[in-house]
């Protein structure tokens, strides 16, 4: 890369110029301590399904060199085509969640995933980035054209989409899309007036939820009063930290991969605690806030609408599912099975997030005349 000069007027050398470098070198970091951590922890859940031993491993290579690849070919991408795609995935997205109520395959009680062959696609995952770019493009519009209802469409499109992920039943990617749509809307300028009936809205929703729908139920039921019911998952997580201490009982050497069923997914991070200590997850905390943190520093100097409520939402998206998955190992939530983004083991999860942080990376390259030759005098071009 150092070969491209500044006066190279190709693609890959504009774009080595402008895009965060920074940002890019610190998304590759996590992605490989995703790779190291899944070697580790995937092994004995091949083992107990009888498949080869690197089995999970392999296939996280596969998916995670997938991600790098449209990673940066997004990151390559004009604003305007980011908006396009993204609009053309969200409805894709939607059809495709809608499939899984009819022909999905059911897991826990739940259909959130579709077979495709000897892979597994959970369309919810592509759903949230692509709705954050299309909310985003309808509170920009309405922002530049007060006529334009595009936070009455952008309601309606959650109301749809929130309503399909309840029907799987996947309360977590629900509260996890309201959100981060909430906070799009708050920073498109909605009155306090209706700031507050969104927040009696998500709080009277948690409270259906609770009663109607009997895993939340039992889930809040243990959080609050571990003696109502079975928390064999959490403890063994809590005392996989307490068994790394510092700096860990050594690569390999941890017991929580052995006896837990998803610690390749949901507990990946306490098999982190357990094998390399604390120290190891003060680092990949960093890693996260260090992504979150560099991205909305981009955004000060930023003063379009659609590019600010676009990669302010995505960076939410980001931070909000490490931040759920961290708290349910450290027994802080809830429990709630979503990955630890760019390390949990799943070749969805891989795909979208880092379609998601390629958008980041695109929308936030420092190059003016490209942004405004690409959006055109408005953002309906």
């Amino acid at each position: 890369m150092t070969l491209l000069s500044r006066a190279d007027e190709s693609l890959l050398a504009r774009w080595w110029w402008t895009v965060d470098r920074k940002l890019l070198f610190i998304l590759l970091s996590l992605l490989s301590a995703g790779l190291i951590l899944s070697f580790g922890a995937s092994t004995p859940v091949a083992e107990r399904l009888h498949l080869p031993i690197f089995y999970f491993a392999k296939r996280q290579l596969v998916f995670l060199l997938a991600g790098i690849a449209i990673m940066i070919g997004v990151s390559l991408l004009s604003p305007r085509m980011i908006r396009r795609t993204g609009i053309i995935m969200f409805f894709i997205s939607l059809i495709l969640v809608m499939l899984t109520l009819i022909m999905g395959a059911e897991y826990n009680g739940a259909k959130r995933w579709i077979s495709l062959g000897s892979l597994s696609l959970q369309p919810s995952e592509f759903l949230k980035p692509s709705f954050i770019i299309l909310s985003a493009w309808l509170c920009a519009g309405a922002m530049n054209d007060q006529s334009f209802p595009g936070r009455r469409i952008a309601l309606g499109l959650f109301i749809l989409s929130a309503g399909l992920l309840v029907a799987q039943p996947d309360m977590g990617q629900t509260v996890l899309l309201g959100l981060i749509w909430s906070m799009q809307l708050v920073l498109a300028g909605l009155p306090l007036f209706w700031i507050g009936l969104l927040i009696l809205g998500g709080c009277a929703g948690l409270a259906l939820a609770y009663l109607l729908i009997p895993h939340v139920t039992s889930r809040i039921d243990r959080f609050f009063n571990p003696a109502s019911g079975d928390t064999y998952q959490i403890d063994t997580a809590l005392n996989a930290f307490r068994a790394g201490g510092l700096f860990g009982r050594g690569p390999g050497e941890g017991a929580v991969k052995k006896v837990l069923p998803d610690a390749h997914t949901d507990y990946i991070f306490a098999v982190a605690g357990e094998e390399f200590g604390t120290f190891a997850c003060l680092i990949i905390l960093g890693l996260f806030s260090a992504i979150v943190l560099r991205s909305l520093m981009r955004l000060t100097e930023e003063d379009d609408p659609f590019t600010i409520l676009a990669v302010s939402g995505l960076i939410a998206l980001f931070g909000l599912q490490a931040m759920i998955n961290i708290g349910v190992n450290l027994a802080l939530l809830p429990a709630k099975g979503m990955t630890l983004p760019f390390i949990s083991y799943g070749g969805s999860s891989m795909l979208a997030l880092t379609w998601g942080m390629g958008m980041v990376l695109a929308l936030t390259r420092q190059n003016r005349f490209e942004r405004r030759s690409s959006l055109g005098p408005g953002v309906w071009t």
